[in-house]
């Protein structure tokens, strides 16, 4: 990860990411304002314009989902953002319509409490046609068994740290060695901490201990988020054993399951950073995404 700094005024670091964000519900204008540089959109429409005026992205397009299945059913997600997969024989099609929409990474939805899910058949045949596409998976995995079905599966990254039940440690130890988990544990709760924010971090704490591959990612649009670096999730971060520098890390992949986004922003955060680890989330928060010439200016 390359640091530089401006003489006394703070440090300069490649555009942080927010790897779970749902463009469509959110004004994305105010993110660089909070130091997001870059994202990865998990399904949904995205506004007008936003593909040639927001470079710094890539996105899922729709939902993969099964006929009734989340979130087709909810109050918040539209018609016409999901796409159904009844069998193994739709999953060509299906995938093949969010390439042709310019999607660069796939999102299966796995939510077995709100609704039908994709057989195992089903299943297979998405993450299959996926990665002959040469496009990352992820999912979101909801309900009792469906991280474990994901992984066996072949999917590539979790949505959203596992939050339903506390997963085995073999089965941890196992996702470690070729997953990656998108952290959102701040949307449990939003600070007030509920169980299903306990069992993701004990997730998450097992998961990086064992090596695995974390990114940072909020759910923007999901609940009372800001829009910029989440001051509770980099907290909560720490709070399952991560160091500041892991969380750093997390922030600043260059190539986020693979994916080579634009960087026509880098992030930066006035000040010395601190020594505690204590003082290190307040400090994050004042990041702020700049261009090139901003950054000059600034200088």
């Amino acid at each position: 990860m390359s640091i530089h700094f401006l003489h006394d005024r703070g440090a300069v670091y490649p555009g942080f990411l927010d790897a779970h964000v749902h463009l469509t519900l959110i004004d994305p204008r105010r993110l660089p304002g909070g130091g997001i540089a870059r994202v990865l959109d998990l399904g949904g429409s995205l506004p007008d314009g936003l593909r040639t005026s927001m470079p710094d992205l890539a996105y899922a397009h729709q939902f993969v989902t099964a006929p009734g299945g989340y979130p087709s059913r909810t109050g918040w997600a539209e018609p016409g953002w999901s796409c159904t997969v009844a069998t193994a024989a739709d999953a060509a099609s299906a995938v093949d319509l969010q390439v042709a929409a310019g999607a660069s990474v796939l999102k299966v939805m796995l939510n077995s409490v709100a609704g039908p899910v994709l057989s195992t058949e089903a299943l297979a045949a998405v993450v299959d046609r996926a990665h002959a596409l040469r496009l990352p998976v992820v999912a979101h995995t909801e309900g009792a068994g469906q991280a474990d079905r994901a992984f066996a599966a072949g999917v590539d990254a979790f949505a959203h740290t596992p939050f339903s039940e506390r997963l085995a440690d073999d089965l941890v130890t196992a996702m470690a060695t070729r997953m990656t988990w998108i952290s959102t544990l701040d949307i449990h709760g939003w600070g007030s901490h509920t169980l299903a924010f306990e069992i993701a971090s004990d997730n998450l704490r097992r998961f990086h201990a064992a090596g695995g591959m974390v990114l940072y990612g909020t759910d923007l649009g999901n609940g009372p988020l800001n829009l910029g670096v989440n001051h509770r999730e980099i907290v909560a971060l720490l709070g399952a054993g991560l160091t500041p520098d892991d969380i750093l890390a997390a922030l600043c992949s260059p190539t986020p399951l693979g994916l080579v986004l634009s960087d026509t922003r880098v992030t930066f955060i006035p000040g010395e950073r601190p020594h505690d680890p204590g003082d290190f989330a307040g400090w994050l928060i004042a990041a702020r995404a700049l261009t090139r010439p901003e950054l000059e200016v600034l200088a």
